[in-house]
């Protein structure tokens, strides 16, 4: 019998094998959030993922916290190759944005909404965040979950870390493992600020000339949605 999926990613990442030390230091403290949703090609469950990760971004702005992330693990479909399963979260993430804006809340100001830009990030409930991806037919060998997946990091983590001088060592780190286990370097990865993070998302290795099919519109106002005021207050 497969284990249910949030207990499927616990065992995926506390594997010896498994490269980011961060997201294992995630796990161990219990800041691994997770939600299980129907299917990556729909918008079901969309309204309370975006509303989730609003809600996550706030608790963090009143109590950053070192190693949180939040994963949407989503039940299928399974044999997605590399492309559709780009497609679909570019799909997913341009549908939470649309929430996000219709909800009234603005993108971060510290990074970029244009997916072009080398300074981008996707922005939720006003914090910004790197998205990782994970599904069954990943080339990478760290990307290879049995459910696709999309863990959400924040950004302000790692400005953090620069900030204590502990990210170059972290990433270090990483790369040193995930080099042992895939037998070579990732390709797309790159330092903020170099190249888009928007090229690593899927985990899918893109030429030069890749186009983004992501765009961030003007929010609503914030007056639209009451719960936001009332949270924020």
């Amino acid at each position: 019998m497969r284990p249910d999926p949030s207990s499927a990613l616990a065992e995926f990442i506390s594997g010896p094998d498994f490269p980011c030390v961060g997201a294992k230091s995630a796990l161990g403290k219990g800041q691994l959030k997770t939600f299980v949703a129907r299917s990556i090609d729909s918008a079901w469950n969309d309204l309370d993922i975006q509303d989730q990760l609003m809600q996550f971004a706030w608790a963090y702005k009143q109590q950053p916290t070192l190693f949180t992330s939040y994963a949407v693990i989503f039940e299928g479909p399974l044999g997605l190759d590399e492309a559709d399963f780009e497609s679909c979260l570019w799909q997913r993430v341009q549908s939470l944005t649309e929430k996000d804006n219709w909800r009234g809340q603005r993108p971060d100001s510290r990074v970029s909404t244009d997916p072009d830009d080398p300074h981008f990030s996707l922005s939720f409930g006003g914090e910004a965040f790197f998205v990782v991806g994970l599904h069954p037919r990943a080339s990478r060998p760290a990307r290879r979950f049995a459910y696709p997946t999309m863990v959400f990091n924040l950004h302000d983590q790692f400005e953090t870390l620069r900030e204590q001088q502990r990210y170059e060592k972290l990433r270090s780190s990483i790369l040193e493992r995930d080099m042992e286990l895939a037998g070579s370097l990732n390709p797309m990865l790159a330092r903020h600020g170099t190249v888009s993070e928007a090229r690593q998302y899927s985990g899918r290795v893109v030429s030069h000339d890749w186009q983004c099919p992501y765009h961030r519109g003007a929010a609503k106002p914030a007056a639209v949605d009451p719960l936001a005021a009332k949270e924020r207050h």
